[in-house]
Parts: structure tokens; C-alpha cells; sequence
């Protein structure tokens, strides 16, 4: 009897230890993300492919607009609350891990993600003191794009160089009328365009790491705003006071965009897809040439990772958060899934796969944009501080001041130094 009892109380036991073990191999994962309806779409279903493999994984998808993104992303991250898996930005490096510590350090976890499928120099990027902290999905750069149905209305070429830019507006202005121009810039695409052709010109960085302030004179940013007042009054593109007049809603939504009064745009190639598929048909985007000055050895072009995946320095499932990013990245079912939306993939497996189903194609804009983007010379890379929020809002509320007639463009230079030399330093403190 006393053996009876004895078995029968080992198998309980051993049920109840089964039981137990099989209970904590459920994993409940937090992922996030920023975009517009296509991303969101795109990503559930991957999340959901991933679920279907990893039965035990249970993956709550937490996903909005950009705006707001980063101010709630912030909130979480202090408060210690962030999901496990996050889509981040390459310039909120300086802001959330300064030491590198901000965010888990995955070549931890390069057991549950290959990262050999992914370049050294690009995991570079997105590591701070030898702590890998995201994945760059993809690489971007900001190009030309042009409505070919309009510019065969202005009845001239697609500008090659800063000359062709500015004579094109006059010409827009002329023929086609007032409310056409070449190109349409918010105010952070301004900012980078400006930027590069001041590295065109002088070969210098923007900012100077080692005096924690901006590089340039007091002149060169009279120069720098003097090249945007040159831009407007040329007709190449509208000013903040006319841009704002259509309202708040996305650039590729409003009208002159989708009429193509606003004939063109200088964008991420990783983007451009919702700004093509607005236009009124017949019209389609088409990459232009990229502007450079005689004897330039640099294009001073923005190359950036479009966005990252990384993990929470907090998270209690490590190894299944790894194996959720690597799904998405490398793995056929997450690959599929994702395609292009979030720009053409740095992963080998996923370009591998992503070709052979035919999904890259050399004609595709984003793709020719990547492609012009890497023949160019781009030597000096441009500092994820340059991207700080507080310098874009700042530069943003500076061409309002020269648009509504608040200040000159030498008093616009001179308060955009002085207050963006007070946020460099507080930034890199």
C-alpha cells in the first residue's frame, strides 16, 4: 500500500513539476512601433506569422503615428515601463543611451539574432561604447524625386546641378504659374539640404564634437540661411507662410501635392513609396540627379539608418525578444511579411529573399534611390546631434522668423547659433 502511495505521490508530483515548467515557458512580449496604416498592417501580420511559430510567445503590438511617438516612448523609458521590443530612431542614441547603456546590448543575444547577416560598418552606426544597442533595418538617404507629368509641363530637364535648382523656379513660376514650384521641403528636409551644400562648399562638419558646439561661423550660417532665403525668393520651393496656410495634415496629402502643383520633393528613398502613391494619375515620382558644386569632394548628403529595432535594457525575456527581431529581419515568413516598408533591408538573408520574389527591382524608387545615395561621396558623416529634435523644432521656428518677416536672415543666423550652441551643450553633457 505504502508503494502505491509513494508512486502515486512521485507522479503528482512530477505532473505538478511538468505542469509548472510548461507554465514558464509562456513568454508575454510588449513590441512598438511608429508609422502610417501600411507599416502597421504589414508588421501585424508578421507578428502574427511569428505567434503561429512560437505558440508559447505572446506578442502585444503597440503602435501609433509619428507624432507623439517619441515624446510617449520617453515617458515609458523613464518610468522603466518601455516595451520589450521598440522600432527606434538612430539621432535618440545621444538621448537615451549616451553610455551606450540605455537599451539591452544585443551581442549579448547574437545566439537568438544573426547578426552576421548585417554589414560590421552598418552595426557600427548603431553601437555606443562597444554596446550594440539597435539593429538598423535599413539605411536612408534623403534624394530627389520629381512628378514627371509636371516637369514635362514646365517643359525643362530635371535639375543636375544648384543652378538648374534655382533657375527651374522662375521657370515653373513663368509657364505653369504661381502656385507651381520644382520641389516642396518640410522644414527638416530643408535643414538637410542646406547641410549639404555647405559640405559641398567648405568640407567641414556642422558640429564640433570636441567643443560641443556648431562648426561654422558666424558668417557661414548668414550664408547658410542666406542660401534658404535664396531658394524662396527663386521660386524653388514655398515658404513656411504659404506651406502652413494648407493646414496640418501629412505633406503627401494635401492637394498642390496630390495635383502636382508641388512638383517634387527632396525625401528619405526609404519613404518615398506614400508620396509616389498619392500623386494623380497619370503622374509618377522619378529619382533626379543629385546637386553638386564645381570641384566638391563630398556630397554632405544625410545617410542615416531609416529606423532600428532594439530591446529594452529592462526586459525579462531577452532571448525571446532577440528571436522576435530576428524573425522579422532575417527569418522568410518575417521578411515576406515586412517587404519594403521599412526601406530596402540591410540584411543579406532578407535581400536574398526579397529579390528572388521578385520585390526589389532596380526601377523601383526606392530602391534607384538607395543606389544613387551610395555612388556619391559621402565621407563626413553627419552627427546624430544635427538631428536632435530641439535643433529641428529650433531651425523650424528660424525660417518662420525670415518667412513672416519677424527677423533678417543675419539676425536669424545669429539667435539660431547662440540658442542651438546652448542645446549642444546641454545635449552632450
Amino acid at each position: 500500500m505504502k508503494k502505491v502511495l509513494l508512486s502515486t505521490l512521485i507522479a503528482s508530483t512530477l505532473a505538478m513539476a511538468a505542469g509548472s515548467a510548461f507554465a514558464a515557458d509562456d513568454v508575454d512580449l510588449r513590441m512598438s512601433w511608429w508609422g502610417g496604416n501600411g507599416r502597421h498592417q504589414v508588421t501585424l501580420k508578421a507578428v502574427e506569422e511569428f505567434q503561429k511559430q512560437h505558440p508559447n510567445i505572446k506578442v502585444k503590438s503597440e503602435y501609433t503615428g509619428w507624432d507623439g511617438h517619441l515624446s510617449r516612448l520617453t515617458t515609458q523609458i523613464a518610468g522603466g515601463t518601455e516595451p520589450d521590443v521598440m522600432q527606434t530612431n538612430w539621432n535618440w542614441l545621444p538621448i537615451f543611451s549616451k553610455n551606450g547603456t540605455g537599451f539591452y546590448d544585443l551581442n549579448t543575444v547574437k545566439g537568438d539574432l544573426d547578426l552576421t547577416q548585417f554589414d560590421p560598418k552598418e552595426l557600427q552606426s548603431t553601437t555606443v561604447d562597444g554596446k550594440l544597442n539597435g539593429i538598423p533595418i535599413s539605411v536612408t538617404a534623403r534624394v530627389f524625386y520629381f512628378n514627371d507629368e509636371t516637369w514635362k509641363k514646365a517643359g525643362i530637364e530635371y535639375p543636375k546641378t544648384w543652378d538648374d535648382l534655382m533657375a527651374a523656379g522662375k521657370t515653373f513660376e513663368s509657364k505653369l504659374g504661381k502656385q507651381y514650384f520644382p520641389v516642396i521641403l518640410e522644414h527638416q528636409d530643408t535643414l538637410s539640404l542646406l547641410r549639404s551644400y555647405m559640405v559641398q562648399k567648405y568640407n567641414i562638419p556642422e558640429i564640433d564634437t570636441t567643443k560641443k558646439q556648431f562648426g561654422y561661423s558666424k558668417e557661414q550660417w548668414v550664408e547658410f540661411f542666406g542660401m534658404y532665403k535664396k531658394l524662396i525668393d527663386s521660386h524653388v520651393m514655398p515658404d513656411t507662410k504659404y506651406y502652413a496656410s494648407f493646414g496640418k495634415s501629412n505633406m503627401y496629402e494635401m492637394k498642390p501635392w496630390i495635383e502636382g502643383e508641388w512638383a517634387g520633393t527632396y525625401m528619405w528613398n526609404s519613404t518615398i513609396k506614400k508620396y509616389s502613391d498619392n500623386l494623380k494619375p497619370p503622374a509618377k515620382l522619378e529619382l533626379g540627379s543629385y546637386p553638386m558644386l564645381p570641384g566638391a569632394t563630398d556630397a554632405g548628403m544625410f545617410f542615416k539608418p531609416a529606423q532600428m529595432f532594439s530591446i529594452s535594457k529592462t526586459t525579462k525575456h531577452p532571448k525571446e525578444a532577440a528571436m522576435l527581431i530576428n524573425f522579422l529581419l532575417n527569418e522568410k515568413a518575417g521578411v515576406e511579411a515586412l517587404g519594403l516598408e521599412r526601406g530596402v533591408p540591410l540584411s543579406q538573408a532578407a535581400v536574398t529573399q526579397l529579390t528572388a520574389d521578385g520585390v526589389i527591382k532596380d526601377n523601383d524608387p526606392a530602391v534607384a534611390g538607395l543606389k544613387l545615395a551610395q555612388s556619391l561621396p559621402n565621407k563626413l558623416p553627419t552627427s546624430p546631434y544635427f538631428d536632435d529634435p530641439q535643433i529641428v523644432s529650433l531651425f523650424g521656428t528660424s525660417l518662420q522668423y525670415i518667412d513672416y518677416g519677424q527677423k533678417t536672415v543675419e539676425e536669424t543666423a545669429a539667435e539660431f547659433e547662440r540658442q542651438g550652441n546652448r542645446i549642444l551643450k546641454r545635449a552632450m553633457r
